[in-house]
């Protein structure tokens, strides 16, 4: 799941925003010397991610990539469950979208001194430039995609995303209304973390 999802997950505080979105740069931090609800907020990640990765729905979405971009679907796949938990975010939480969003963002903001320098730029980046709403349009994650592959370190294939998530879209949407409640499920009874 991409960073709207982990902060679906995040319970209404600086730590556990924070901890939520660490799993993704967590890399050289000792999480021991980090305050309890910062970990537990990583831990949250950590099984959002796991059950995300390892379920049947997830696993086809992937195959729906064309061979050449298959390597990096997991990363469409995050990306593209984040359009739509915003596209039915009415129907999976009490909060307007544009009120969660200034929320976990002023939160964020407020924890950005103890996060990672590589954390620190990129929720800046997030938060200031609202990539959120980039994610409402198909043309938007195409976009974030495109930017993404540009990003990885070595010759790739990536580019160009959007045509497979535009000729599989129906499949991809109705495999997330289902997993997407499994999910919400399945952290509940984990973690008990859900607001």
């Amino acid at each position: 799941m991409n960073y709207l999802a982990h902060l679906y997950f995040a319970k209404p505080t600086g730590a556990s925003c924070f901890g939520n979105l660490l799993g993704d740069f967590q890399k050289g931090v000792d999480v021991k010397m980090l305050p309890n609800a910062v970990q537990q907020g990583l831990k949250t990640h950590i099984q959002v991610d796991k059950f995300t990765d390892s379920h049947a729905i997830t696993r086809a979405a992937k195959q729906l990539f064309s061979p050449s971009r298959r390597r990096f679907a997991g990363i469409a796949i995050d990306v593209l469950y984040d359009h739509f938990l915003i596209k039915y975010w009415d129907s999976f939480h009490t909060t307007p979208l544009h009120q969660f969003k200034r929320s976990r963002f002023a939160l964020l903001q407020d924890s950005l001194g103890a996060m990672p320098t590589n954390m620190q730029r990129v929720v800046t980046a997030m938060t200031t430039h609202d990539w959120f709403a980039t994610y409402e349009s198909v043309s938007g994650v195409g976009l974030a995609l495109d930017n993404i592959a540009r990003r990885i370190r070595f010759a790739n294939q990536f580019t160009g995303s959007e045509a497979d998530i535009n000729k599989h879209y129906q499949e991809l949407e109705s495999g997330f209304n289902t997993f997407f409640p499994q999910l919400i499920a399945h952290i509940s009874d984990v973690r008990g973390e859900l607001h």
